[in-house]
């Protein structure tokens, strides 16, 4: 018999691969045990990347989250694992050094034993200090070579950004195949080297099955030494999602390696109790396509995990865009005439802004920018017209070296709007923070909690975590949830009937309470869509009083949204808001949306004085709503 193949059941990604949202803590901790009793897991991916962004979002502490997740694995001696994004910690944009720092040891201490670090563009100035971090907090630092196909990415590229990791103390390699793009004789070749040159070192493998690459890697990467392979299972396997367990211990056993045996009446537990979480809400945000596997994501090359999210938001793409054909009496566009396009603007986009690697938040900004292009042009505007800060970062340097050059026309288009190219260490562009959040929390008599960890949030999610603390998150998701539960009945429904009072949802703005860590919260929330409220958008709660409302109309020129989203005064906590009667230049950043999960400035398009604001800070917006007016 061959030498022994262990599995990581990557239970975090299956939900990102699938969706928008993870489960409850209360349904993590319900599954937990049954994936103990499979009997066939060594490691169990628990949190990282998104994960805690999306506790946020549904209104629950993910310290809670984590700690009470990682227990039961802990004391079954399974070894639990996360994803961390390096640079970018567990955000989409850059994170300062001593947020990084406290990073590690805030998730040791809640009981991660391994952080899986990557950087999204490959450079290692961005992922050296993580293996530093990890190991100080005492965690395993596995370091992730991000896969992708193009003329630069080749065995020789990878093989050496291992060798160097390896260097610099990585204590383990994982192969991050994000898309399952990795071609198998290409991945096994690039293991065979890492462990001919370093035998002792343990080696990882993660792919997405969408491509349909995924099983003959698995089985080419181990014949070249692979240890361990991550894996999915029903209803989650598959699509843009992973292989599932019982493909790949079957295959491999035939194959002659030791493998662990399943224990199948606890698989049949975990499937039966993931169907009933999706059943819950979780399916609300899970595409039906999402569960098919699609070659033609070989092209643009995709993650599986930005798929996921991708599918769910395109139909407010598509609506966006279709929006503005119906003004204009053209043709509507179907959903699958809007991925061609997005697939094929990919394919124009990626190489001239530098190929980075498809893989978290780069994929994202690759992807954005592609599909902005699509919306743009569309409209009849012109291509590259609009290009979020966070991309631009990108382009200029200053979230990493790129690994190819950049086209003349993004060249000539960052000279015209006066933008400067940064060759220096990515992180000296983000100054220590940490003393800053503190003093807020202080402000706010706001506890940093046990070893840091709320701290740590704050600084790490800082409008995420200001609305989950304000209660704001949590009733925005039941609204959404009850949105999106009530579409579902009519939907589902084949004669016109009377809509359940369940899932009713009142047409004009209740005040409702919401419980928040003992603290009762009155929060004003609007349902439908009027011309004057977004659709479920609810103002900043405050303990025993009503939100203040929006200002009203002012005169002069209507600033308008350029896109669906989120509307945010700022980008982080700290930075100074504009308020009526300040006055602004053309050209000046007035606010900004956040919408796939980048912020879009909006800049004035002329000189005055604002006159009003029109919304609170993470309330929803259309594309074309009115942001503020200047005169």
């Amino acid at each position: 018999m061959k030498r022994e193949i262990k599995f990581s059941l990557v239970f975090r990604d299956m939900w990102q691969s699938a969706g928008k949202y993870v489960p409850r803590v209360d349904q993590l901790t319900k599954v937990a045990p049954a994936i103990i009793e499979m009997g066939c897991f060594d490691r169990v991916e628990t949190n990282g990347g998104g994960f805690e962004q999306v506790n946020l979002l549904f209104g629950e502490n993910p310290n809670t989250a984590v700690r009470e997740w990682t227990k039961p694995f802990h004391e079954a001696g399974i070894q639990t694992h996360m994803l961390d994004r390096a640079l970018n910690g567990l955000r989409m944009s850059p994170v300062p050094a001593d947020v990084r720092q406290l990073f590690y040891k805030v998730k040791k201490a809640q009981g991660t034993d391994i952080t899986r670090t990557f950087c999204g563009l490959n450079d290692i100035r961005n992922i050296a200090p993580s293996i530093q971090y990890a190991k100080a907090a005492g965690m395993i630092s596995q370091c992730a070579l991000s896969i992708t196909h193009s003329p630069i990415h080749t065995v020789e590229y990878y093989t050496n950004m291992a060798y160097e990791l390896i260097e610099l103390g990585a204590d383990e390699i994982c192969i991050k195949d994000m898309a399952g793009i990795g071609r198998p004789w290409s991945l096994g070749q690039i293991v065979k080297n890492i462990k001919t040159k370093y035998p002792e070192i343990p080696v990882q493998y993660h792919s997405h099955a969408g491509p349909g690459f995924s099983v003959a890697s698995i089985l080419e990467v181990c014949e070249a030494g692979c240890d361990y392979i991550d894996v999915g299972m029903e209803p989650l396997s598959w699509g843009t999602g992973h292989a599932d367990i019982l493909t790949v211990q079957a295959m491999l056993k035939d194959a002659g390696y030791k493998v662990k045996d399943i224990n199948m009446e606890a698989y049949m537990k975990v499937r039966s109790m993931v169907q009933e979480f999706m059943d819950d809400f979780l399916g609300l945000y899970i595409s039906p396509k999402n569960r098919l596997m699609n070659s033609l994501l070989i092209g643009p090359g995709l993650p599986g995990g930005m798929m996921g999210s991708l599918m769910a938001d395109l139909e407010k793409n598509l609506e966006t865009i279709n929006k503005n054909k119906a003004k204009n009496n053209k043709p509507l566009m179907t959903q699958d005439q809007l991925l061609i396009k997005l697939f094929d603007e990919v394919a124009y986009v990626w190489p001239r802004v530098g190929y980075p690697p498809l893989v978290t938040p780069f994929s994202q900004y690759v992807k954005n920018l592609a599909l902005m292009n699509v919306m743009q042009m569309e409209k009849g505007k012109a291509r590259w017209s609009m290009i979020a800060d966070d991309i631009w970062d990108m382009i200029l340097g200053k979230a990493g070296r790129l690994p190819g050059e950049l086209a003349p026309e993004i060249i000539e288009k960052a000279k015209a709007e006066g933008r400067e190219f940064f060759e220096g260490n990515p992180q000296d562009n983000y100054p220590d923070a940490l003393d800053k959040y503190r003093k807020l929390m202080n402000e706010k008599h706001w506890e940093t909690g046990e070893d840091d960890e709320e701290l740590f949030e704050y600084a790490m999610h800082p409008a995420q975590y200001e609305a989950y603390r304000s209660g704001k998150a949590k009733v925005e998701f039941k609204a959404d949830v009850a949105q999106r539960k009530a579409a579902q009945q009519k939907t589902a429904t084949p004669m016109p009937t009377a809509t359940p009072a369940a899932v009713e949802l009142p047409t004009t703005p209740q005040v409702l309470t919401v419980d928040v860590n003992g603290q009762p919260y009155r929060v004003t929330v609007s349902f439908g869509e009027t011309a004057d409220t977004p659709a479920a958008s609810a103002s900043t709660a405050a303990p025993v009083a009503a939100p203040a409302p929006a200002a009203s109309a002012g005169a002069g020129e209507e600033v308008l949204s350029p896109l669906e989203g989120k509307f945010f005064l700022v980008k982080a906590a700290g930075e100074t808001p504009l308020k009526v009667g300040d006055t602004v230049k053309e050209g000046d950043v007035l606010c900004y949306v956040e919408a796939m999960k980048t912020y879009n400035a909006v800049r004035s398009e002329c000189n005055g004085a604002i006159t009003s604001i029109q919304l609170n800070p993470g309330d929803a917006v259309a594309e074309d709503d009115i942001l503020m007016t200047i005169q």
